[in-house]
């Protein structure tokens, strides 16, 4: 009988198992998929949000009762950004990006379950107070948000149902961020495709006997579904652990929490954000009745090109934070530069086909049964304005996340977001009284444009002090700006002609896209855009692959 020895330095066809994916070296192909599967996922979930959005039109129109309904989904939308998007994210994936550094450094135990039990426990019973305590105090939020609703019961009662997302959303937030640390997308990329499914079941399913408030009733349905998408794939996460070689660990005072510090500047940052929805709607609830829903639709529309382009971002902050906790500010500043590159081009091209297709977009999606002709025009030319602000949006989404993700806490963020906050409220207060929901839409734009120029500045590269954020080179950052914002204005002039040509809003928006895509290309390769010649590159040698493969 012959012991087969086991294996080491002298057994030449032995190899060590390979990391695990969350400890293995990020390469260019796997962002590339992992952001095509983010964006597909997303793109679906934002096709489900228009249905959700042209079915709430369809069904219940732009009166007294979506006004009601949208009251109420402030607490969802609040729920989502502070718990989902940007304010949990925020602060739990550094933490996690730490715990997988720790552990694959072979720090005793498994810091990553000592992680999660140490706050998910904590932050599910705040999430429950908080929610019953929204729910009990409906009737005074309502009064709060929107003081001149003319009836406001039924907004009570949305509310109600829509409270119970904070647990919910808190849940499917935490979850997300664990597993995007994880380097898992899939799941969380889901999440509202499982939301709006819910909402859309519900509407056709209940409306015809609870009216509007079955839409508030698939807001609850569909949080759970979000967690229920997730919840799987975490666990098997954390019963998964394989052991590695045991090196020095990197010293962390509590690497079991979350720093309260970091945890507020967060929330507040996320909270102040948001809060421009507030704003909005405190200013549209003396307007005529359809003033929240008409800001509302438009609002949707316009932010799916901010939506979009922030995908690479989702993936690639877990590896900004996982390069800070390794200590590499270089690599950490070169992925800031990129995002803001391929972010700002997309959001780019979005705002131009947003501006140029505007009317055309609108009665394509909404104009059928209560929504009408003028809640059309209403609409469009709320979104235009809109459009003016996604550049600072995805900035600012953009920017925060670098600000973040050394999971310190930092006050400069939620400065910057104040100023821009009180920026809408002086000029929507100003505005409204003339220029209506219009005027509200500009106090949007100009409040979050603000905000991005003055984290940009603060990203600058520190001559003394500590720093706040990735220091980035502000001026290449401004630079390479110039160059798409150029070939966009030029594309939405462009397509906004070309989009009048045909007579149908179907022809017209074919006609006016087609033309911004096209100059915005061409315009972004003449002034040299960053990104601009590698994409074509990469589009023509995708297409004589398919054509070889169609055609040999």
């Amino acid at each position: 009988m012959t012991l087969t020895p086991a294996p080491g330095p002298e057994t030449t066809d032995w190899k060590p198992p390979p990391p695990e994916p969350e400890h293995a070296p990020v390469t260019r192909r796997f962002l590339a998929r992992a952001a095509l599967l983010t964006a597909s996922l997303s793109a679906a979930g934002a096709l489900l949000g228009l249905v959700r959005d042209q079915s709430l039109a369809r069904l219940f129109g732009a009166g007294q009762d979506t006004d009601a309904f949208l009251v109420a989904w402030t607490v969802p939308e609040f729920a989502a950004t502070l718990l989902i998007e940007d304010g949990l994210a925020f602060a739990l994936i550094p933490a996690f990006s730490m715990a997988l550094a720790r552990r694959a450094q072979g720090a005793p135990g498994d810091p990553v379950r000592a992680l999660v039990a140490g706050t998910l426990p904590r932050l599910m019973l705040a999430f429950t107070v908080v929610g019953a305590v929204l729910a009990a105090g409906a009737p005074q939020l309502v009064r709060v948000l929107a003081p001149g609703l003319p009836d406001p019961a039924l907004a009570v009662d949305c509310t109600r149902l829509t409270a119970t997302c904070v647990l919910t959303f808190g849940l499917a937030g935490y979850f997300s961020a664990a597993l995007r640390a994880h380097r898992r997308f899939l799941a969380p990329a889901a999440i509202y495709v499982a939301y709006n499914t819910g909402i859309v079941t519900a509407m056709f399913a209940l409306g015809g006997a609870w009216g509007v408030r079955s839409a508030a009733f698939g807001v609850a349905a569909g949080g759970v579904l979000m967690v229920l998408t997730q919840l799987p794939f975490l666990v098997a996460r954390l019963r998964s652990r394989r052991p590695e070689d045991p090196t020095p660990v990197v010293p962390s005072a509590k690497p079991h929490s979350v720093d309260l510090r970091l945890m507020a500047t967060v929330l507040l940052f996320a909270l102040c954000r948001q809060s421009q929805v507030l704003i909005e709607r405190f200013l549209a609830s003396s307007l005529p009745s359809g003033a929240i829903s008409h800001l509302n639709y438009a609002q949707k529309i316009a932010q799916i090109p901010m939506t979009m382009s922030m995908m690479l971002c989702t993936i690639t902050f877990p590896v900004v934070a996982r390069a800070l906790a390794e200590g590499d500010t270089e690599r950490a500043r070169v992925r800031v530069e990129r995002d803001l590159a391929v972010a700002s081009g997309l959001v780019l091209l979005g705002t131009a086909a947003v501006v140029a297709c505007a009317p055309q977009i609108v009665q394509l999606l909404f104009q059928r049964g209560a929504f009408t002709a003028e809640d059309t025009a209403a609409t469009a030319s709320v979104m235009r304005v809109y459009a003016v602000g996604l550049l600072g949006q995805t900035l600012t989404g953009v920017l925060v996340r670098s600000y973040f993700s050394a999971g310190r806490p930092t006050w400069y963020p939620l400065g910057a977001m104040t100023a821009g906050v009180l920026a809408t409220c002086a000029i929507g207060a100003a505005t409204v009284g003339t220029w209506g929901v219009t005027g509200i839409a500009a106090a949007n734009a100009t409040g979050i444009t603000l905000t991005a120029a003055l984290l940009l500045s603060g990203m600058r590269r520190p001559r003394h002090g500590r720093r706040r954020g990735v220091p980035i080179r502000t001026r290449h950052v401004l630079r390479e700006l110039s160059r798409p914002a150029g070939a966009a204005l030029g594309a939405g002039l462009a397509g906004a002609w070309a989009a009048t040509l045909p007579a149908g809003p179907l022809a017209g928006l074919a006609a006016g896209g087609l033309t911004v895509t096209t100059v915005f290309v061409l315009l972004g390769w003449a002034l040299g855009a960053q990104g601009f010649a590698p994409a074509l590159r990469s589009v023509r040698t995708h297409t004589r692959r398919l054509a070889h493969a169609v055609f040999r």
